[in-house]
């Protein structure tokens, strides 16, 4: 197998959403085909992906620096020991080749969306759907059962009232999520409370929702909504504070007995080893959230998921932030503790395919061959246009 081409393209994200920090009106995503000369039916065979969501586009760190790395490296050093196919790990060091150590941020996210697309071009390969192809390389047996999902939304919108929210948390819950998370931070604290209490109501119990203020508190308003919030029985309270503000992290879960939720924005193996050793994480309740989407890759995060194991944390307590295919197909193939669904934002990457099974509280991805993304609504209409 060689790479003969590899396609970027940015992809709005659709609608006018916004959490506590960030407005995603003009949000974009980088979707990345990698082209083989592996010929199916006439066609190349390509793997596609993307860098998550809620960090910027990555067009220009991927067509100066990466893109041409990879295509100018002599083709036999990507490919794996055994076998023929490409070896993501390869691939990936070779599109980081010269960046200096540290500075985990957007580069990270760029080299995610072309280590991800070769291993849906290896599933492809195979006939198979990623999960299958991840569990193996990983030496597990994937979840092919399903595994536990919740929805995520209740973002600030324009019109932001609270019957909007009641409806919106009974609408997920009608459609077999069993949970959800709201946004906090963006309003005064009562109101904010306002909002979570009618979530709450609407959903049922405490238990069933989560809420998430993306890093926007500062030293008294994380422990003043902890305060505020611990009555309350939540399923976990998500990035209080800074993700890099391990010590007040530390003292947020020294004074908060509930669960708490942080890493998605950790992009790096070393910071979550930061995060371990100085966050102050508890193994027996708290959820780490990092995304490989967001950080360099199923690579990167296959070492994060062993550096939790490392620290005493159960991989069940790994939810991966990011409510789409890429993520749902990890978690089923690495057996983690479940995923986010954004089944009505952050379209057309949002959510699962129609033909992933929701029941009893799991998603089950399809088993089309790869990550399915050609077969998601909306999104598959985009990998067309840049594959065509």
């Amino acid at each position: 197998m060689r790479i003969t081409e590899i396609r970027e393209v940015d992809v709005p994200l659709q609608g006018d959403i916004a959490n506590a920090v960030v407005s995603f009106a003009e949000h974009k995503v980088s979707l990345v085909a990698v082209v083989s000369d592996v010929v199916r039916d006439g066609v190349p065979l390509t793997g596609v992906a993307f860098n998550s969501i809620g960090r910027h586009a990555q067009g220009g760190i991927l067509r100066e620096r990466m893109i041409p790395r990879v295509l100018g490296a002599d083709p036999a050093s990507l490919l794996a020991p055994e076998g023929g196919l490409l070896d993501p790990a390869r691939v990936l060091d070779c599109a980081l080749r010269n960046e200096k150590p540290g500075g985990h941020g957007d580069r990270a996210a760029a080299a995610s969306a072309v280590e991800l697309a070769c291993w849906d071009l290896i599933a492809k390969a195979n006939d198979e759907p990623a999960y299958a192809t991840i569990a193996r390389a990983h030496g597990r047996t994937p979840v092919t059962a399903g595994v536990p999902v919740y929805a995520a939304g209740g973002y600030y919108q324009a019109v932001d009232d609270l019957a909007r929210l009641t409806d919106e948390v009974r609408g997920y819950l009608d459609a077999g999520y069993p949970a959800v998370k709201i946004k906090i931070g963006g309003l005064p604290l009562a109101d904010d409370l306002r909002r979570v209490e009618a979530a709450v109501a609407a959903a049922g119990g405490g238990d069933r929702v989560a809420v998430d203020a993306n890093g926007r508190f500062d030293r008294e308003r994380a422990l003043a909504y902890g305060d505020a919030l611990a009555p309350l029985g939540l399923r976990w309270y998500e990035e209080a504070v800074d993700p890099l503000d391990f010590a007040l992290h530390a003292e947020l879960a020294a004074a908060y007995d509930g669960p708490i939720a942080t890493g998605e924005n950790l992009f790096s193996r070393q910071d979550v080893a930061n995060l371990l050793r100085f966050g102050g994480v508890r193994p027996d309740r708290d959820l780490l959230q990092m995304d490989a989407g967001l950080s360099y890759g199923l690579t990167e995060y296959a070492a994060m998921i062993a550096l939790m194991e490392e620290a005493g944390f159960d991989r069940r307590a790994a939810v991966p932030h990011g409510g789409h295919l890429v993520n749902l197909h990890i978690v089923v193939g690495l057996g983690l503790g479940g995923c986010e669904a954004y089944p009505g934002v952050f379209q057309p990457f949002g959510g699962y395919s129609d033909d992933c099974v929701l029941a009893d509280g799991l998603i089950r991805p399809a088993d089309h061959p790869g990550f399915g993304l050609e077969a998601k609504v909306g999104l598959g209409d985009e990998i067309a246009k840049l594959v065509a």
